[in-house]
């Protein structure tokens, strides 16, 4: 059950994580009216003015099982507002969000409209108790991949920066959209993959796709579509900040790796479910239409390598949060619409299995969370301090709950746990007025 939280209140015991500082420690937290007023904890005295003096007539709560960290960022979504409110609106894609963690989302242009004007970015003007919404442009009007949209225009009016949900076709339009935003300081933000090697396949070449019965994908579909991208910043010498998206493979992570250490100003983010789940999985769940992904779900040796690109620091984690009906996705595997939706159940999924497991530590997890995409999106994050109307989030790592009809926020059920007990669940979602810098 979610907590009711109070106005004021000493949390007492919490284990606070500020990925920031390299935090992980437990400590009372007074809280009131949203803003952290003190902190007691030994090492963190430093620099706090005051001494921890509570009010008598604080109340307290026993924390010492929860988790308190920062609110975490989304770098992309879709929402099915405008143009598919069946699946999901703005109202059940906020209430998903919060019940996540997440207090800032970003919005792919992948709605009906598209997101390639200044009126349809207003749709996400945020309202009072909602996460931040972050708007991603369309790079093309329509997002057809052809004439570019009114950038300027989509600039000034808010857009977090540019982006085409497809794989661009034209390296020429990049050329031109990495000379334009420069001057902006607004990232670029790309899928490699290659359309025309994936074909229609749904699994990845190899033995598992053979043992399915499933078309094959070549890996190169990704890593040469990226190698080309990274060939077009590195002639271009490029300064504009650009994001790679739905990153998959491990030889993917050495390219970006390598541009990286070359001084390239480009990140990277892989989403959460191929950070859980290998191929073999649509051999368990028994062709769960739900697990039918685009990048598909990576070979166990691609997964680790993911694994170890979180705990190095090369990769953020999105949740690529796509909602479907029911009857969209009750339809054979090769056949059903990509995407399942994540915003709720990624935080204690990838907790319970990368955290609590020993594959990552809870600060690489949170930090993958939070503080990386808003670095990918050029932001200097706030930390957790006293006086700081940040945003944050109250996790217990050991809360059960059933993923459910009535349990899930958001408008559609498509997940493959859909019916299944999980651990871990967000107990409090703060979104604050401060805005991070950059």
């Amino acid at each position: 059950m979610r907590l009711s939280f109070p106005s004021r209140v000493r949390l007492q015991g919490v284990r606070l994580l500020d990925p920031l500082r390299g935090w992980d420690q437990r400590t009372d937290v007074w809280i009131e009216e949203g803003q952290i007023r003190a902190m007691d904890a030994p090492r963190w005295r430093e620099g706090i003015p005051e001494p921890f003096d509570l009010p008598a007539d604080l109340p307290v709560l026993d924390a010492s099982g929860w988790v308190m960290g920062p609110g975490l960022v989304d770098l992309y979504a879709h929402s099915g507002e405008p143009g598919h409110e069946s699946r999901e609106t703005l109202t059940s894609l906020a209430a998903a969000a919060l019940a996540g963690g997440f207090t800032r989302v970003g919005i792919l242009p992948t709605t009906d409209p598209v997101l390639d004007s200044a009126e349809q970015l207003g749709r996400y003007t945020r309202q009072d108790g909602d996460p931040y919404w972050l708007p991603w442009a369309a790079l093309t009007l329509g997002a057809k991949g052809e004439q570019p949209s009114e950038w300027a225009e989509l600039l000034q009016a808010g857009a977090t920066g540019l982006t085409e949900d497809q794989p661009l076709r034209s390296l020429v339009l990049l050329r031109r959209a990495l000379e334009y935003l420069r001057i902006w300081n607004k990232p670029l933000m790309l899928w490699p993959w290659d359309p025309g090697l994936a074909g229609s396949g749904s699994l990845y070449e190899g033995v598992w796709a053979l043992r399915l019965g499933l078309k094959g994908i070549p890996a190169s579909a990704e890593t040469a579509a990226l190698a080309r991208i990274l060939e077009v910043i590195r002639s271009e010498s490029v300064t504009t900040p650009v994001h790679f998206m739905r990153i998959s493979q491990a030889r993917s992570l050495q390219l970006i790796q390598q541009a990286q250490q070359e001084g390239w100003p480009v990140t990277a983010s892989t989403t959460w479910m191929h950070l859980l789940l290998d191929e073999q999985a649509v051999l368990e769940q028994d062709y769960n239409p739900n697990l039918h992904l685009l990048p598909p779900l990576p070979t166990a040796s691609d997964r680790q390598a993911l694994i170890d690109g979180i705990r190095a620091g090369t990769l953020a984690i999105a949740t690529d949060h796509r909602p479907y009906t029911y009857e969209e996705k009750t339809v054979p595997f090769a056949d059903a619409p990509v995407g399942a939706i994540g915003l709720e159940l990624a935080l204690p999924l990838l907790w319970h299995n990368l955290v609590e497991r020993g594959s990552l530590t809870a600060l690489q997890l949170w930090a993958a969370l939070s503080l990386h995409p808003a670095r990918c999106l050029g932001w200097d994050p706030l930390p957790l301090q006293p006086g700081s109307a940040t945003d944050w989030v109250i996790f217990d790592p050991s809360s059960t709950w059933m993923v459910s009809a009535s349990t899930l926020k958001s408008g559609s059920l498509a997940t493959p746990w859909l019916g299944k007990p999980i651990q871990g669940r967000v107990l409090h979602t703060h979104v604050g007025t401060a805005q991070p810098t950059g």
